[in-house]
């Protein structure tokens, strides 16, 4: 029998009565771990030996416990410095906490504990150790000192020091090789090593040397190490197919800024600055310097409609309007404020229709966190300036936008919008539970957001959701997964965007 030389060298130092490691394989054939491992499955598979396989745990203490193994537990130090301070009385806890040199996180740690273990009581701002207590007989300190002795612990005092972080636990497999009867019969005929390659090059077959090689065969079916390397999360893929989506219906993309002031926000948009959604308990305000690089005729004209209207129909809103308001910081709560920046040719100068702009950037807004809220998400923002647009030609849109999705299956709903009108809502069907979620909201910008601006057509516009869009191509009922402190990491890992 003709075998790998790697295959040959541990058939010759198992043994068919006593198991051997791969650890004292290696170190009798003088080859990697790695190298003999490969060799004793691929000698399984061929029945020649036999592998069992057993889970070892390890402990390790932290950085953390190896210090409380030298210097003992905050607690019991604690413990002994109210005895020295007070000789068992009441003692003053600032005065016990300066005595135990204990500082910054060990104090807390030392409080908490002080109690549990039944060191004493703690009230008033007053420590009170438990004369009888014997802080010698603690556990934990005790499974710590063994520990850093090279000694086993078992039991719940492991558990509980594992709770606390300063130990570790660690499995590791161990597996164990014996020649089957099929290996020592092997090895009674004889086996010889011969000579394999793990690849055919073009010397080998321009020289004829192929022909006296044997070449390696690869069990795929083998265990091997899993290599996660980094990639893309699924939202920003997400979004950059949004993009390409976007780019080739046509439209330029925008950018700006994440904090901006409130007139960019909700003034140019015709939202009224007492409106619910822009007080505190909805907007992030930013403690920062008023923004002053607004062109005065723009603030006078927004000004004007909101205290007068715009045209000879129009009144406005009975309400204050406040320059240093319209001028304060916060963190956009939708991504119109770069159309207004846009199409008030702040940006990018005065635009002549027809014209498409989008932009897929992060949004902020102070919601309740649910499936379907975060307290920051992506929106995808689009709108189109162009001579008789229609209410038509916005749905429309939408739906050759969605088809790029493989969602055809989208409902409007009519809405109410300070700065649209007509305006509604978009709705698309959940692919698992059939319900509707609302994927976006859109409309037609209002005289009184386009003529304080000097925009003098129609304009379309949308805001939509991103994460709703993953919901309805992927069928994950709630964003938390893919999407901030709770995602789920498998899922992030093993999903790829849908093309």
């Amino acid at each position: 029998m003709r075998l790998p030389e790697s295959q040959v060298a541990v058939l010759n130092a198992a043994s068919a009565t006593d198991e051997r490691t791969i650890a004292q394989l290696a170190e009798a054939t003088d080859q990697k771990p790695e190298t003999v491992t490969g060799a004793v499955f691929d000698l399984r598979d061929e029945g020649l030996v036999s592998v069992t396989e057993t889970t070892a745990e390890s402990v390790e203490l932290t950085d953390e416990g190896a210090e409380y193994a030298d210097e003992g537990l905050p607690e019991v130090r604690l413990y002994r410095a109210a005895l020295d301070t007070g000789g068992g009385d009441a003692v003053p806890m600032g005065q016990v906490i300066g005595a135990s040199s204990l500082g910054g996180p060990q104090v807390d740690i030392a409080l908490s504990n002080f109690a549990r273990k039944g060191y004493g009581t703690i009230d008033s701002g007053e420590l009170a150790p438990d004369a009888a207590a014997d802080p010698d007989a603690d556990e934990e300190a005790a499974a710590l000192a063994a520990l850093s002795a090279g000694e086993s612990v078992d039991g719940d005092v492991l558990d509980q020091l594992e709770a606390r972080n300063l130990v570790v636990r660690h499995e590791r497999t161990i597996r164990a090789v014996t020649l089957t009867d099929e290996g020592v019969t092997a090895l009674m005929e004889g086996v010889e090593a011969a000579e394999t390659v793990d690849r055919l090059t073009p010397e080998m077959l321009t020289s004829g040397e192929w022909e006296d090689v044997e070449f390696t065969e690869y069990n795929v079916e083998a265990d091997a190490p899993e290599a996660r390397g980094g990639k893309k999360h699924i939202l920003r893929q997400t979004a950059d197919r949004v993009k390409d989506v976007l780019t080739g219906m046509g439209f330029a993309e925008m950018e700006g800024p994440h904090a901006d002031a409130d007139f960019w926000i909700n003034d140019c948009l015709f939202m009224p600055q007492d409106h619910p959604a822009r007080t505190h308990w909805d907007r992030f305000a930013l403690d920062v310097p008023p923004m002053e690089d607004i062109p005065e005729d723009l603030i006078d004209n927004v000004r004007d409609a909101h205290l007068e209207g715009v045209g000879d129909d129009g009144d406005g809103y009975h309400s204050p309007w406040s320059e240093d308001f319209a001028r304060a910081i916060a963190l956009r709560g939708h991504t119109t404020s770069l159309s207004m920046r846009y199409l008030s040719g702040h940006e990018v100068g005065e635009l002549e229709p027809p014209q498409r702009y989008f932009s897929v950037e992060k949004v902020y807004r102070n919601d309740t966190l649910d499936p379907t809220h975060l307290l920051e998400f992506y929106q995808i923002e689009g709108w189109v300036m162009a001579e008789d647009l229609s209410v038509r030609d916005l749905m429309g849109t939408f739906e050759e936008f969605y088809s790029h999705f493989g969602i055809t299956d989208i409902q409007f709903k009519p809405h109410y919008n300070p700065y649209t009108e007509p305006s509604f809502e978009l709705f698309g069907r959940h692919p698992e539970t059939g319900e509707l979620i609302e994927i976006g909201n859109s409309g037609m910008f209002r005289e009184e957001v386009l003529r304080p601006l000097g925009v003098d057509c129609d304009v379309m516009a949308w805001g939509l959701a991103l994460e709703r869009l993953l919901m309805l191509m992927y069928g994950f009922d709630d964003i938390r997964d893919v999407h901030g402190t709770l995602c789920d990491l498998d899922l992030l890992r093993e999903t790829e965007v849908l093309k």
